[in-house]
């Protein structure tokens, strides 16, 4: 089996997105509305929007060991997913390969903003995109090192191609293209001992030692069997106060500033048709807005208005990022970034096996969709697995499902690019609406809730509905039915004329004798009895 060991506190995988609670105080700087904002941000300021400048912020230096496969053990997985049965990918999958001749989702970009993503023999169509974390270790191009194991993981859940028949797992859209983009990790840390931030990564360039793993850290292992994780053993839930995969959080690599950045990069460069962001900020609300939030939100928005469909996870609460389970549903508690800016981005919560929200899966009027979250199936992030994985070990020889709205957010932009290879023409924002619409809606007033938005992706009615949206707003035209009726007796009427006047003429005969008998008794006279003596 090859299952992601996390050495270290390296990766939950699937909760995402805290900002130490309470610990960091809003700055002076931030914007202030007179009665807050809260489930609705501010409008966007378009002085906000910063320039990429394609290299980290500040200087990281590794401090943990990176994610290695657990030896002993090659078990291959061979099941579906629940979530794809679910879904019906395989059909949707069909109707997108016969609609284009091609496959599924050929041609399509998506970008996948996260902890890299590592080369895998099941990830065939993989393209570098950027490193905002550090210059890889290994010679990697930008953004295909993934010493996390979390941003492989998504990348997977997208685009996973097998070349093994006999195993179940598939993308979402296998045919697409990945571009990686490494934005947080959560084995690197701020390197105190430097000011200066490396080189940029679109530059290659040598790795500087800072970037080198601690002694000890990592281990050189033989490639794996092809496994990828067992359906068996230690099934406990991964403990979710961990926090995942935070950005701005002490002693971790990414913020705010560079995911803006990247944002921006992307759709000024014409790199990708599709941003996933598994990855995000989570904070107490207090009314207000960050600069850092002010840049994302600003980046989203030039993004979108640039054609491209942003997706982002909606958020794990922890101990550390509450729940909105407060009576005012307009004035949640905790503000999730980027999904807070709904009006650009398409959020995603978690639904589990038995289709009910996942208890996980933070709540707020910015959920756009849902999709599957729990016992993830997924490519193995080890370097040099060529397997699968459904377990991950969490700071100890514990294994735990892999779950979280990061695994949930890479469904909807799988299906994403599922229908922008069917509908060419539909810009970003006609691709979310597609989604929105035809997802299955929760029963609430204007088919939408605060826990699963509009509700369940529904890929196959997602490619093939006619949507009122995209004919103008008006209803489609039925076509034409034609009634399928007997063929016209064309025959001569002559007899039937005859034998109704004969039959009329015999009913009148009838009716004269009748009258006749009838008068001939009623003018008979009566006869008169025999004389009594």
């Amino acid at each position: 089996m090859s299952v992601a060991r996390r050495t270290t506190t390296a990766l939950l995988a699937g909760t995402i997105g805290v900002l130490s609670p309470l610990a960091i105080a809003v700055p002076g700087w931030a914007q202030t509305a007179a009665d807050g904002y809260f489930a609705t941000p501010p409008p966007v300021d378009p002085g906000k929007l910063i320039p990429d400048e394609r290299k980290p912020d500040k200087s990281y230096k590794q401090s943990k060991g990176c994610v290695q496969r657990s030896l002993g053990e090659n078990i291959v997985l061979k099941n579906r997913p629940w979530g794809q049965e679910y879904l019906q990918i395989s059909k949707a999958q069909d109707i997108v390969k016969a609609a284009t001749g091609g496959g599924a989702g050929k041609g399509v970009r998506v970008a996948v903003v996260d902890t890299g993503v590592t080369r895998h023999p099941w990830l065939p169509n993989l393209l570098p995109g950027g490193d905002y974390v550090a210059p890889t270790t290994k010679n990697q191009p930008p953004g295909l090192e993934d010493c996390d194991g979390h941003g492989t993981e998504v990348a997977g859940i997208i685009a996973g191609k097998p070349d093994n028949p006999e195993v179940g797992f598939v993308g979402v859209a296998p045919d697409a293209t990945i571009v990686s983009y490494r934005q947080l990790s959560e084995n690197y840390e701020p390197n105190t001992e430097t000011a200066a931030p490396p080189p940029s990564s679109s530059t290659g360039g040598t790795p500087s030692s800072s970037t080198n793993p601690p002694s000890g850290s990592e281990s050189s292992l033989p490639p794996s069997g092809g496994g990828g994780g067992s359906s068996e053993g230690d099934q406990t839930s991964p403990g979710q106060s961990n926090g995942g995969r935070q950005l701005e959080k002490a002693g971790t690599a990414g913020t705010l500033k560079t995911l803006a950045e990247i944002i921006r990069g992307i759709a000024e460069r014409n790199e990708a048709d599709i941003i996933n962001m598994s990855v995000d900020n989570c904070r107490p609300a207090t009314g207000s807005i960050t600069e850092g939030e002010q840049q994302v939100q600003a980046a989203v928005h030039f993004a979108a208005e640039k054609g491209v469909v942003i997706i982002a996870a909606a958020g794990n609460a922890t101990d550390t990022c509450p729940q909105n389970d407060q009576p005012d549903a307009k004035k949640p508690k905790t503000i999730v970034t980027p999904p807070w800016f709904a009006d650009d981005v398409l959020s995603v919560g978690a639904i589990d096996e038995t289709g009910g929200v996942a208890a996980f899966s933070v709540h707020g009027p910015w959920v756009g969709v849902a999709a599957p979250g729990t016992k993830i199936i997924s490519l193995d992030p080890a370097e040099g697995s060529n397997g699968l994985a459904n377990l991950t070990f969490e700071s100890g020889d514990k294994a735990s499902e892999i779950q979280g709205t990061s695994f949930a957010a890479p469904y909807v932009a799988g299906l994403a690019a599922l229908v922008k290879a069917k509908f060419p023409n539909l810009d970003g924002r006609g691709i979310v609406n597609r989604i929105k619409e035809t997802a299955q809606h929760p029963a609430a007033p204007g088919g939408r809730d605060n826990f699963v938005g509009f509700g369940v992706i529904d890929p196959v009615a997602a490619l093939t509905a006619t949507l009122p949206s995209e004919v103008g707003g008006m209803a489609p035209i039925p076509s034409q039915q034609m009634a399928q009726l007997p063929p016209a007796n064309d025959r001569s009427s002559t007899p039937v004329i005859v034998a109704l006047a004969g039959t009329g003429g015999g009913v009148v005969a009838l009716l004269i004798t009748l009258f006749v008998m009838h008068t001939i008794r009623r003018n008979r006279p009566a006869e008169t009895g025999p004389a009594r003596r």
